[in-house]
């Protein structure tokens, strides 16, 4: 800080005042809607495990499933990924992490993949590289229903069950505390038959009306709506964990900055009254001399 005014120094302390007045109010509705978010996300978690929990039994219960959906019924040529971010930054690496992980999982496709993009920051990400974005929902992910879901998730349904893709994969912000989320990738399609040990046999036999295969493709769609829904819930829940901690961050480096420009502005202040102490015992020295 050599050469800096005291002007300058109260001017930049003016300054990074208003940026800790900016961060430290941001810090606290994201806490607030951190609390909110993870309200919702825990009640849906109730309720999610037991549906998914229920629909790999019965996969692993039916013989018959249709081939399309499951792992080694075709060869994977065109991938479909859809990427949950957010619509605004200022949450530390939330964003850089999902696309980042999107971009490490394309690398290795054979045909150029579509994108369906959920949050305008890996929208607009992608769209700049010239990616196909096959379906876009850019509203808020936490006031998304489970309605929407059902629009997000129906044309990629669509796709695979006409052959255009061969396989639609998850990428998102997985919660594990509210000081640390993970980037998570799922293959939501085509299925992979589990032997869980945990699932008890079933000793009688179950018939499915109208038929197996109507009953799977009405339900594939579920499953597809009800992993997107809890995915987009889960990432806001991580958005808004992940802006807390950074703008705690920011508001705790704009303190230490302040205190260090007030030592400045010490400094510099002394500096100046020993200066003019200096000149009025010259001059009196001089004059009396």
């Amino acid at each position: 800080m050599a050469g800096t005014s005291m002007q300058d120094i109260k001017r930049r302390i003016r300054s990074v005042t208003s940026i800790e007045h900016i961060t430290n109010a941001m810090k606290l509705v994201s806490a607030a809607k951190l609390r909110r978010s993870k309200n919702t996300f825990e009640k849906m978690q109730e309720y999610f495990h037991y549906v998914t929990d229920n629909i790999d039994e019965i996969f692993n219960h039916i013989d018959d499933v249709p081939d399309y959906y499951l792992l080694g019924s075709r060869e994977i040529k065109k991938t479909c990924y859809v990427v949950v971010t957010s619509n605004r930054g200022l949450a530390g690496s939330f964003n850089s992490g999902v696309i980042k992980a999107a971009e490490q999982e394309m690398r290795d496709d054979a045909e150029k993949p579509y994108l369906a993009c959920i949050g305008s920051r890996g929208r607009d990400y992608f769209a700049k590289r010239g990616y196909d974005i096959l379906v876009e929902y850019l509203s808020p992910p936490e006031s998304v229903s489970f309605v929407e879901t059902g629009a997000i998730s129906k044309p990629i349904i669509h796709l695979y069950e006409t052959g255009e893709i061969d396989e639609v994969v998850l990428v998102y912000t997985s919660f594990v505390s509210t000081l640390e989320q993970r980037v998570k990738t799922t293959r939501l399609l085509p299925f992979e038959a589990k032997n869980d040990p945990d699932i008890v046999p079933i000793d009688k036999q179950v018939e499915y009306e109208p038929s197996t295969e109507a009953v799977f493709n009405y339900l594939v769609p579920k499953y597809a709506e009800i992993m997107i829904y809890g995915a987009i819930v889960e990432s806001a829940t991580c958005e808004h964990a992940a802006r807390r901690i950074a703008m705690e961050n920011a508001t705790d480096n704009a303190r230490t900055m302040i205190g260090d420009l007030g030592l400045y502005y010490n400094r510099a202040r002394q500096a100046a009254i020993t200066k003019e102490i200096t000149e009025i015992v010259s001059g009196s020295d001089a004059i009396n001399g």
